[in-house]
């Protein structure tokens, strides 16, 4: 490895930390008042970012796996734990008894219009501490200036 490319690795590196670093922060951040203030998980919020998006409310267990960042089993345990809750139910796919879609409730919907808000709030005053960091200055104004 050239001089040059050893630097960059260095550089690449150093950067990566920075954005995991970040991350870990704002994800904090976001799960800890989500929690205090609605009662739902960081996963709980974003599943019910998906249903809501989806149309008619609902969408294939895998695709929500995908869309969230989880495994399959996860994702059962997430729309387990939403269906506990009343945000959520799954129900199977009558052209394919072997899908099975997770689709939101009207409580659901409340829910996550009630948190949204809040994690738009805190997704902002995230970035604002940690871009005051200097170790996470440069990941948020490369954030926020795509």
């Amino acid at each position: 490895m050239t001089s040059h490319q050893q630097r960059r690795a260095a550089s690449d590196h150093a950067v990566w930390e920075a954005v995991l670093g970040l991350h870990a922060f704002v994800e904090r951040q976001l799960a800890h008042t989500l929690q205090r203030r609605h009662g739902v998980g960081l996963s709980e919020y974003r599943a019910l970012e998906v249903l809501i998006q989806a149309e008619a409310g609902e969408c294939r267990m895998q695709e929500l796996a995908d869309s969230i960042g989880l495994g399959q089993s996860s994702v059962t345990r997430l729309v387990g734990r939403l269906g506990s809750a009343g945000y959520a139910y799954k129900d199977s796919c009558a052209d394919d008894r072997r899908g099975v879609f997770a689709v939101i409730t009207d409580e659901g919907r409340k829910r996550y219009q009630d948190a949204r808000a809040t994690y738009a709030d805190i997704l902002s005053s995230a970035l604002n501490t940690a871009g005051a960091d200097d170790r996470f200055a440069r990941a948020v104004q490369a954030l926020r200036s795509a």
